[in-house]
């Protein structure tokens, strides 16, 4: 706990056997109450490490859900065992559990309700060898977002995220997408209720054993990204509010 303040660290995993155990390793039990384990239909022995782990909180979907819905899996059973403050890390290791104190310091002590671990801000995302193509479609797409939502973030797609209870019970995440663009949702719930989001920069690392979307699901990605912020850019204008917006 930091300030009274329980905290729980949710790891959204989708064949993540092989990289599962150096992330749980590096996760900071000095301030970490709880880890959930959502384990979304793999084909590997993902929900079986976890157990071995002694992950307490190891929920396996029968069928796979989607990132989207294995997220949604996660925040539900968050705010079930009353988490104050709640970090999604990806345990396929491509970010650093290091930064989760830092995360929630910054909620514990009220300073922000949501904080995003960046790969943009300095120069964490190529000299971590993020793709040469990805990095321009993520600089494309976070300037298109900014202009049409009216913030100012460095990046609208990293997966390393930290929220307060009471920005989950505020958003209707449940309401969002199954698939990959459910982050971009989220992000554009929390700026359309009022929230400030805070960003840290974060290392990152890209290898074959990190997860990945092809390039044909990235073209889809970016193309949800961009509806999601154009829906935005409309309720800013007096449109009728989205079904994902309260």
């Amino acid at each position: 706990m930091i300030n009274n303040k329980k905290i729980v660290v949710v790891l959204p995993a989708y064949n993540a056997e092989k990289t599962l155990e150096i992330t749980y390793n590096e996760i900071p039990f000095d301030i970490v109450d709880e880890v959930i384990l959502v384990d979304d239909a793999s084909r590997d022995k993902t929900t079986e490490l976890g157990k071995k782990l002694g992950i307490h909180h190891v929920i396996r979907h029968e069928k796979n859900k989607g990132y989207g819905g294995n997220q949604k899996s996660c925040y539900n059973k968050s705010l079930e065992i009353d988490a104050d403050i709640v970090i999604m890390v990806h345990p396929d290791y491509q970010y650093t559990p290091k930064l989760i104190a830092s995360m929630a310091y910054l909620i514990a002590n009220e300073v922000y309700e949501v904080v995003l671990g960046s790969r943009i801000l300095g120069k964490g995302a190529l000299k971590g060898g993020m793709p040469y193509y990805k990095y321009v479609a993520n600089r494309f797409l976070t300037l298109a977002q900014n202009m049409l939502i009216g913030q100012k973030l460095s990046e609208y797609h990293t997966g390393y995220r930290a929220f307060s209870k009471k920005v989950l019970n505020d958003i209707n995440f449940n309401a969002n997408s199954n698939d990959f663009v459910f982050d971009n949702q989220m992000l554009s719930q929390i700026f359309w209720a009022g929230y400030d989001i805070a960003e840290i920069t974060c290392p990152t690392k890209y290898f074959d054993d990190a997860s990945s979307i092809n390039i044909p699901r990235s073209i889809k990605y970016g193309l949800g990204v961009l509806g999601v912020s154009f829906r935005h850019f409309l309720q800013r204008l007096g449109f009728p509010k989205s079904e994902i917006y309260k």
